[in-house]
Formats: C-alpha cells, sequence, structure tokens
C-alpha cells in the first residue's frame, strides 16, 4: 500500500510539470535529425556540423536523415506527426518552415501550428551566379542591363519551385523589371547544367553550395542577396547596393521539433545549439562556408517563424509562384 501512494504522489508531482521527472536524464539514445532535402547541400551540411557537436555534449549519437521532397515536406511532416519526446528533429529551411505555407495549395502540416521552434541555426545569404560561357555580363549592372535587352531569352535555374533560390530570381523580376524564364530543379542538381553554361544562363543559389566553384573561377559571382557583403565573399557587392535598396531574400535555417515538445528540452537543446555555434573551431566552418551562425530561443525563433511566414506569403502572392 505504501508502495502504490507513493507511485501515484510521484505521478502527481511529475505530470503538471511537463512530466519533467522523466525527461531529467535527457538523451537517453541516439536522436534523429531529418533533412528534407539531399545529402551535400546547404541544409544536410549545417545538420551534419551542428549534429556533430551536440553527440559530443550529450555523449549519444545524432543520426542525420535525408527525405528529400516536395520542397522539404516531406521531412517536415513526418516530424510533425512524431512523438514529442527530443529523439526526433528536424534542420528546416526557409522553405518547409515559412515559404511553403502560401506556396502549397494543400499542406500536410501547419508551420507554425504542427511544430515546435528550437533555435534558429544560421542565416546563409543567395549568391547570384553564371558561368563564365554563359553571358557576356561580369557584373551585375552589366547582367541587369543584358537581361532587359533581351526579353525572354535567359534562363535561371532553381533548386525547386518556391524554394529561396526560385524566389530570389523571383523578386529581382519584379525589382528590377527582367523577363527571365525560371527552370525548377529538384535540389542541387541544379548547379550541374549552371557550371555547363549551356541550357540556363544564371541561377541564385546559397553560398556553401558555391563558394568553391566562385573560388576556383569555374562560376563568376554577380551579386549576394542578403543587405550586407558576405564575410565570405566580401569583393562581391549585394543586390541592395547595386540599386536595389530593400532587395533581401537570404535563406535561413533553423532546428524544430513537434509540437507539444516538452519546453524543458527544447530550451536545452537551444542553449547547446548556442554554446556549439559561439566556439571558434565551428564558427569558422559555417563562415568559410559562406553561413552566418546565430543561435536564439525558442520563443525568438517562433517569432521570426511567423514574422518570415508573412513576409514571404506576400512575395509568393506578387510572383504568382504556386506549387499544386
Amino acid at each position: 500500500m505504501i508502495r502504490l501512494i507513493t507511485a501515484l504522489l510521484i505521478g502527481v508531482i511529475c505530470a503538471p510539470a511537463g512530466n519533467v521527472c522523466a525527461q531529467s536524464d535527457w538523451p537517453k539514445r541516439e536522436v534523429r535529425i531529418f533533412v528534407g532535402f539531399s545529402a551535400g547541400g546547404t541544409t544536410d551540411i549545417i545538420a551534419r556540423l551542428v549534429g556533430q557537436e551536440l553527440g559530443r555534449a550529450w555523449g549519444q549519437p545524432i543520426v542525420i536523415e535525408n527525405r528529400a521532397g516536395a520542397t522539404g515536406n516531406i521531412a517536415a511532416e513526418l516530424v510533425a506527426k512524431s512523438k514529442p519526446d527530443g529523439y526526433t528533429l528536424l534542420m528546416g529551411s526557409v522553405g518547409p518552415l515559412a515559404v511553403n505555407a502560401s506556396l502549397f495549395k494543400n499542406m500536410p502540416f501547419d508551420n507554425l501550428k504542427d511544430l515546435a521552434p528550437i533555435s534558429l541555426v544560421a542565416h546563409v545569404p543567395n549568391m547570384l551566379v553564371m558561368s563564365p560561357r554563359a553571358m557576356t555580363a561580369t557584373t551585375f549592372k552589366e547582367f541587369v542591363a543584358l537581361v532587359k535587352a533581351n526579353p525572354n531569352k535567359y534562363f535561371f535555374a532553381s533548386t525547386g519551385s518556391g524554394t529561396s533560390s526560385h524566389l530570389s530570381g523571383e523578386l529581382l523580376k519584379i525589382q528590377a523589371g527582367l523577363q527571365m524564364t525560371h527552370v525548377p530543379y529538384k535540389g542541387a542538381v541544379a548547379l550541374n547544367d549552371v557550371l555547363a553554361g549551356e541550357s540556363v544562363h544564371v541561377m541564385f543559389a546559397t553560398i556553401p553550395s558555391v563558394i568553391n566553384h566562385v573560388r576556383s573561377g569555374k562560376l563568376r559571382a554577380l551579386a549576394v542577396t542578403s543587405l550586407k557583403r558576405s564575410a565570405s565573399a566580401p569583393d562581391v557587392p549585394t543586390v541592395a547596393e547595386s540599386g536595389y535598396p530593400v532587395f533581401d531574400a537570404s535563406s535561413w535555417f533553423g532546428l524544430v521539433g513537434p509540437a507539444g515538445l516538452v519546453s524543458e528540452i527544447a530550451s536545452n537543446i537551444s542553449k547547446e545549439v548556442a554554446r556549439a555555434l559561439m566556439q571558434p573551431s565551428l564558427h569558422e566552418k559555417f563562415v568559410q562556408q559562406g553561413s552566418d551562425p546565430v543561435g536564439s530561443t525558442p520563443e525568438e525563433f517562433g517569432e521570426y517563424m511567423r514574422a518570415e511566414t508573412a513576409k514571404w506569403a506576400s512575395l509568393v502572392k506578387a510572383s504568382g509562384a504556386r506549387v499544386d
């Protein structure tokens, strides 16, 4: 009888606290971080860099699982419908965490209700790149002038309809009054045709995915999409300083879990992410690849997701972009 009463008292104490008692020794086993894009892309790179540091801190294996498809929605839906115990997370990008809400007619999850924000991990500007053999333009201003003089002659590639890569191009078309044809690809394979400089002419790509090609001379960088120049490519001007002062179409990446994730776990993860990003070795890896490490509280990231969802909804509507 005494044992029964003790067990009941423990249950009463732990239940109101969101099962804190059961979570105090989290994690007790491997943690899976899902990525909604193929291996080798920016989301995957960031997930693996952060995952490695989290694994060291927790003394548990961190498994990165790639579930590409539907512009990141497949992996995001999987996580949204998972048990909110902290063992299934998503390294998401601006697509599934903000843009897709207005881009897709039928979303399999609600990005603001079905996912629990943990930490904004990094901002990653896009870079407008081209093969030197694709066009005669050598600067961003020459590129704009050339496209304006030849309506619908040039093609811009993207990593998929509705991605930051695509919408950066749509935003430039609107602000600069350009007529270019969009060619969507499924992920980073778009870069192969951009490097060839034949079927497509230019592409807005995340800096980590193209910076080595720019440094080797295989690609020419015309501009970056952030309001400030990137530390990894300080000589490349921004679109904003090149005549379009309000142009800002950077990608970003963040860690989320299923809705209902215990707040103690979310807070602990966010603190570990911030600690990892402050380490000089990891910080330098991010910067070298063109990423700006951030780190935030779950509350700050939640506010950011809401603001970004509204911002991109306006651009999607203006561009007419749609994925059914």
